[in-house]
């Protein structure tokens, strides 16, 4: 099994925002602007007590020593059938370059990312994934995770089924680089990880 290169590729959040066609994320506001904006439209505003929950009326910090809106817990490879298997990404994420995620070639497959929201409400969460293989870009996928508001517990998003390449020249490692973003351009976090493509699970 050939291993990984240690390059990784450069996840660009400027150029991968503005390669979305035809959206255009909305102007910055705080949680209270929000709440204040529209405040006629009864229809907006029970979208807006769904998003918030109990986080209405609160100071929603639930992490003070932590200055960031969004805090990335873990991603998970998930597969029909089988247990998943998660990476946790509270440590020190450099770490994750060595760790990895395996998986039988043709096999269809989604990722979980696990996350929390304090402080404000997000809007256009990103997770952007690049990935390479022997030092040269094979792909590059952008996913619309949505708009959260603050909650003390963990929210979550699963990506489109997708499946894993198959035949013997498509088995190997594959460097996948990620970035947790807004719309705002903010990197909650950037990390890598390993997927290997095998023949059989083990």
């Amino acid at each position: 099994m050939a291993e990984a290169d240690d390059h990784v590729p450069t996840v660009n959040v400027e150029d991968d925002i503005e390669a979305t066609p035809g959206y255009k994320p909305p102007a910055e506001k705080s949680m209270n602007e929000m709440l204040e904006q529209d405040a006629e439209d009864e229809s907006l505003q029970k979208y807006k007590a769904q998003l918030l929950g109990s986080a209405v009326g609160a100071d929603n910090v639930f992490w003070p020593e932590d200055p960031r809106t969004v805090r990335v817990q873990s991603i998970s490879l998930v597969v029909e059938g089988r247990e998943d298997s998660t990476l946790n990404l509270t440590g020190d994420v450099a770490s994750l370059k060595d760790q990895s995620f395996t998986i039988k070639e043709g096999t269809t497959y989604r990722l979980r990312i696990n996350f929390c929201v304090q402080r404000e409400i997000v809007t256009g969460l990103k997770l952007i994934m690049k990935t390479s293989r022997k030092g040269i870009k094979v792909d590059s996928t952008t996913h619309m995770v949505g708009s959260y508001g603050p909650k003390s517990e963990e929210q979550s998003y699963l990506t489109p089924v997708d499946e894993a390449p198959s035949g013997m020249l498509m088995r190997g490692a594959y460097k996948m680089a990620c970035c947790f973003t807004d719309d705002d351009k903010n990197k909650y976090l950037e990390w890598s990880f390993v997927l290997h493509i095998k023949k059989d699970w083990e």
